[in-house]
């Protein structure tokens, strides 16, 4: 991800055409890693904001009917935002702090958060394939199912690379007119 933020951030140097084969072939490379990784991030902002409004729903409308409320709701939310742009542990970070802060009210108040978080989190993986997916123009399918291949093959990190590495690939593919 931090190789990823700095290649993206990079700005070129002569043009490709101005380069010898090996230097501009791995220009290209870079230059479409890095659109790849733009194309994840401004996604994740997207999605880290509507888990964010779900989130704020839940702890400032929902929770209070049920007579629990967190003291530091505004800092969960702001966590919640934050810790999102993260693909996938961000969720984990947010929800684990959510889940803990209910648990310091009650039992009860811990278990509907949890209950909560998990239904919102698995609904999200479907969100979060159809956003990334219409960005790097690739069905939710393609892009589950690449998030599962490489959480198996790679684990936590695998799922965190996933979209990027899916993107990219892809991009690499249609423009060799394999796909």
């Amino acid at each position: 991800m931090v190789i990823g933020a700095l290649i993206s951030l990079h700005e070129g140097g002569p043009t490709i055409s101005q380069q010898r084969p090996f230097t501009a072939a791995l220009a290209l490379r870079v230059t479409r890693f890095a659109h790849a990784f733009r194309q994840i991030i401004f996604a994740q902002v997207k999605i880290s904001a509507i888990n964010t409004i779900f989130t704020g729903i839940f702890l400032g409308g929902t929770l209070p009917l049920f007579r629990g409320s967190f003291a530091s709701n505004k800092t969960l939310i702001a966590i919640t935002f934050l810790a999102g742009l993260l693909p996938v542990i961000g969720n984990l970070i947010s929800n684990t702090l959510i889940f803990i802060v209910g648990l310091s009210i009650s039992v009860y108040v811990g278990i509907g958060a949890l209950v909560f978080l998990v239904v919102i989190h698995k609904l999200e993986y479907f969100l979060n394939a159809r956003i990334v997916g219409t960005r790097i123009r690739a069905h939710a399918w393609e892009l589950l199912l690449a998030m599962l291949a490489l959480e198996v093959a790679f684990g936590v990190a695998g799922l965190i690379a996933a979209p990027i590495y899916y993107a990219y690939i892809k991009n690499e593919l249609s423009d060799a007119g394999l796909i």
